[in-house]
């Protein structure tokens, strides 16, 4: 059996699931998990389904047949072979947190992905990442240099085929023709005290300010620093008994928690761009442990 997932924007109207669903069921294809979202602001309707077929059916058959429903509901759409691993290029600095719980979760098969090379502008994390047997690529950044280094790592993402840039505290601004070129594609993650605490040791001012609620935003990368479509959000609560060594250490897990949990619905093709935000449509509780398993 092959297993695919079709992915559908389009504006909304009546008759897009009726059409969907008798175009799967009369080439002998099952649907196992289906998610719709109907946004009546904006009128766009998404869905995400997932099937089975028989062997027999092919990726570009069902692709090509497609076609006229597509064009009568203009869809933008796209199947999926999901037996196929998203190819993932990381970027990180110097803080390693996110960095190795990504490692982590790829060794051991929660994070279905394939990690094709990690970038970084610090010799920090060579060791951790080629004991991994990972390409390792240090691309050093200054001023001066940005344009050429940044047109490296362009050529490292297209070269491996890479799908998905992370950026695992990567603490260089991307530029505008970079972040356009790989529009919804650049997946970021910070701490959610922005635009509160901005600059240096956020969460030593956070302490400062007797915050209660410390908390990780993972999103889109656009040309607007840190305001791109929000895809993974949570908080953890802090007291006054804890410290800001405390803030810091709870900061890197949330953070680490929140930019996995996004990598993994964007690797599921969940994640559907709406404007200035995202749409996210849930796994049924049936396909959560095939998606973890990979």
């Amino acid at each position: 059996m092959n297993r695919y997932t079709l992915t559908v924007t389009c504006p909304a109207k009546r008759g897009i699931v009726a059409a969907i669903a008798g175009f799967l069921a009369d080439r002998g294809c099952n649907i196992v998990d289906s998610a719709q979202f109907d946004d009546a602001e904006n009128r766009q309707f998404f869905t995400r389904v997932s099937l089975v077929s028989e062997e027999s059916v092919r990726l570009p058959t069902l692709q090509q047949e497609f076609l006229p429903i597509a064009q009568a509901f203009n869809m933008t759409h796209a199947f999926h072979n999901e037996g196929e691993k998203m190819k993932v290029v990381i970027m990180v600095s110097r803080f390693g947190h996110c960095l190795n719980d990504l490692l982590y979760r790829w060794r051991i098969g929660a994070l279905p992905i394939e990690i094709v090379a990690v970038i970084s502008n610090h010799l920090d994390y060579q060791k951790v990442v080629v004991n991994h047997d990972l390409p390792f690529h240090h691309i050093k950044v200054t001023k001066d240099n940005k344009p050429e280094a940044e047109a490296e790592q362009m050529r490292i993402v297209e070269d491996t085929g890479a799908e998905l840039v992370v950026l695992a505290r990567y603490m260089q601004v991307l530029s505008d023709e970079m972040c356009r070129k790989m529009s919804g594609r650049i997946i970021n993650i910070h701490h959610s005290f922005l635009p509160s605490f901005k600059g240096a040791n956020p969460y030593k001012q956070a302490f400062e300010r007797g915050v209660k609620l410390i908390g990780a935003t993972s999103h889109y990368v656009t040309a607007d620093l840190d305001e791109g479509p929000i895809i993974e959000q949570d908080v953890i609560r802090v007291t006054h008994a804890q410290s800001s060594e405390d803030y810091v250490s709870l900061g890197r897990d949330v953070e680490s928690q929140v930019l996995a949990r996004a990598i993994h619905a964007h690797i599921h093709r969940r994640v559907f761009l709406n404007g200035n935000k995202t749409v996210v449509l849930p796994a049924a509780p049936s396909s959560l442990a095939s998606e973890k398993m990979g």
